[in-house]
C-alpha cells in the first residue's frame, strides 16, 4: 500500500493522546495532543520529525524488517487510531468518559508529528478522531495542516453535529507565499495558493482560523517588513485569533538538506542568504530578529481571542541564556514565545 507515493507501515500503539505535552510552551494547546501518525506524507527539507522520533521503537521495529529503509521515504501510521483515542477518553469498566467536565474546554493540537489531512483517507481519519473527543468531551481541536483539505474536514464534523463548529480551529501552513519556492522545499504539498484558497473558505464559512507562518526563510533583501505585511494580507489574520511565527531553526539534516535544495532547484541567491544566516551566529541572531519585529510591528496591539489571550502574535524562539538575557526577554510583551 501507498500513500502519496510513499510505502505505508502501520505500527503498534499503546496510545495516541499526549496529555502532557511539550506543545503547551509554543500555547498552541493547553498539553493536549494527539497524533494517528509517526512518519508523515509529505517530505519537507526542514522536517524536524526524524530528528525527534526515529530512534523510538515505531520507527525501529520498521528499520528491522526492511533495513535501509530512509525514516522520509515512507508513511508511518498506529494501528486502530481511531478506537485507541476512545479508549483512552473513556474508562475501561464502562464505558463512560473520562473527560466530560463541563468547565473543560482545554485545547488539544494535533498533530505534533504529522499532517492530519494529507490525503483523503488522513482527512477522513480526523474527521472521525476529532468526533471522538467532540463527543465523549468539552475540548477544543486545533488542527494544523499544509494540505487544502481542512474544508473538508470542517464540513464533515459541522454536518455530524452543528454546535461543533465552534470547537475546532484551523491552521494553515506557510512560511512562504511563492509557489514555486514552496514547492523546492515542501515536496508534496499542495500549492501555497491552493492552500490559502482553502483557508479563505474557511474564513468566509464562519470557522474558527488561526496563522502559521513559518518556518521562513532569510529574505534575500532583508525585506522583512515588507514580507510580513504581506502574509497578514493574504493570510486575513484579522480574520484569525491568533498567529503563529517562526524561523528556521536547526535540527538534525534540516539545514544541509534544505540548502541543498535550494541550489538544485535555481534559488541561489535565497541559498546563499541561508547559508550565511546558518554558518553565523551573529547573523542568524539578527535575522530571527528581524523577522520578529517585522512581525511584531504588523500585530502591535492586537490581541488573541482565542482562551489563551494575550498577544495576537505568537513567534516562536528559540533562545539561550546569553539571547534570553540581552533581548528576547523584554520581547514577550509584544509576543515573543522563548523556547
Amino acid at each position: 500500500m501507498k500513500m502519496n507515493q510513499k510505502p505505508v507501515f502501520e505500527v503498534p500503539a499503546k496510545t495516541v493522546l499526549n496529555l502532557n505535552s511539550g506543545f503547551v510552551h509554543k500555547k498552541l494547546c493547553d498539553g493536549l495532543t494527539f497524533t494517528a501518525g509517526t512518519s508523515c506524507c509529505y517530505s519537507c527539507s526542514y522536517c524536524y520529525v526524524e530528528d525527534a522520533v526515529a530512534k523510538t521503537s515505531h520507527f525501529q521495529d520498521v528499520l528491522a524488517v526492511n533495513p535501509g529503509v530512509r525514516f522520509g521515504d515512507i508513511v508511518m501510521r498506529r494501528k486502530n487510531a481511531v478506537e485507541l483515542l476512545r479508549k483512552q477518553l473513556t474508562y475501561k469498566k464502562n464505558g463512560k468518559p473520562k473527560f466530560r467536565n463541563p468547565n473543560d474546554n482545554r485545547v488539544v493540537y494535533a498533530s505534533p508529528l504529522v499532517d492530519v489531512a494529507a490525503n483523503i483517507t488522513l482527512a477522513d481519519e480526523t474527521i472521525d478522531m476529532c468526533s471522538e473527543a467532540l463527543e465523549l468531551t468539552n475540548w477544543q481541536i486545533r488542527l494544523l495542516s499544509k494540505s487544502t483539505l481542512l474544508p473538508r474536514i470542517a464540513s464533515k464534523i459541522a454536518e455530524r453535529n452543528e454546535s461543533w463548529k465552534q470547537r475546532v480551529i484551523f491552521g494553515v501552513s506557510t512560511g512562504t507565499l511563492d509557489d514555486r519556492l514552496a514547492r523546492v522545499i515542501e515536496k508534496g504539498t499542495p500549492l501555497v495558493s491552493k492552500r490559502i484558497e482553502s483557508l479563505h473558505w474557511l474564513q468566509d464559512h464562519g470557522f474558527r482560523t488561526f496563522g502559521m507562518v513559518c518556518p521562513s526563510l532569510p529574505q534575500v533583501d532583508g525585506a522583512y517588513s515588507a514580507f510580513a505585511r504581506r502574509m497578514s494580507e493574504v493570510l486575513r489574520t484579522d480574520r484569525m485569533e491568533a498567529v503563529w511565527a517562526e524561523a528556521l531553526n536547526a535540527r538534525g539534516e534540516s539545514f544541509e538538506q534544505t540548502h541543498a535544495a535550494l541550489v538544485e532547484h535555481g534559488f541561489q541567491e535565497t541559498a546563499d542568504e541561508f547559508k550565511r544566516v546558518t554558518t553565523d551566529k551573529a547573523a542568524w541572531e539578527k535575522y530571527s530578529r528581524d523577522l520578529f519585529e517585522a512581525h511584531a510591528d504588523v500585530y502591535r496591539g492586537q490581541m488573541a481571542t482565542d482562551s489563551a489571550g494575550g498577544p495576537k502574535l505568537r513567534f516562536l524562539q528559540y533562545v539561550t541564556k546569553a539571547t534570553r538575557a540581552e533581548y528576547w526577554t523584554e520581547q514577550v510583551p509584544s509576543g515573543a514565545v522563548l523556547l
